[in-house]
């Protein structure tokens, strides 16, 4: 599935495309205004990258830091460290279970997406940005020839960026 996205300044600019694509004979069922009045980009399908991340560094973190309390308490317990000689032969091997454990979660945050969480990634966000900016997104999709009429006809709308994505 091929995808074309154009940014509009306003909504009439953005029904002025639309209806110019309804008269090239594009199908209108595979066409989509975004912005406000129409579809939001959570009704499309706009996935906001920061709820993907978050989401995958919790379950990373799921099984990680249940992993890195064992590992810990293994490492101590085979080593016989007395790194902290006021916890006591038990209490060693029990901080150094919480140490594993806290790497553990580093280790989902960092590895399970926390990284784009602070960075960022993906076309998804600057897109939602506009949206919130108040402009208007038009979205066709559909095959390579409808997407090229699509294309050409957008152009002549003068949009502020025009972009195809591959599926």
């Amino acid at each position: 599935m091929n995808y074309l996205i154009a940014v509009l300044s306003d909504r009439i600019q953005a029904e002025a495309a639309y209806v110019a694509l309804e008269k090239a004979g594009l199908p209108m069922d595979q066409v989509t205004i975004l912005g406000r009045g129409y579809k939001t980009a959570d009704e499309f399908g706009l996935i906001d990258p920061n709820e993907r991340a978050l989401a995958q560094a919790r379950l990373m973190a799921s099984w990680l830091v249940p992993f890195g309390f064992v590992a810990g308490f293994t490492f101590s317990l085979i080593t016989g460290l007395n790194t902290f000689a006021w916890a006591g032969e038990i209490g060693n091997h029990l901080v150094g279970g919480v140490l594993g454990a806290i790497s553990g979660a580093l280790g989902g945050f960092f590895v399970g997406g926390g990284t784009g969480l602070i960075v960022g990634g993906g076309d998804a966000l600057p897109y939602r940005n506009r949206l919130k900016a108040g402009k208007y997104l038009v979205v066709v999709q559909g095959l390579e020839s409808p997407i090229r009429e699509a294309t050409r006809v957008l152009q002549q709308q003068k949009p502020e960026s025009l972009q195809g994505y591959t599926a």
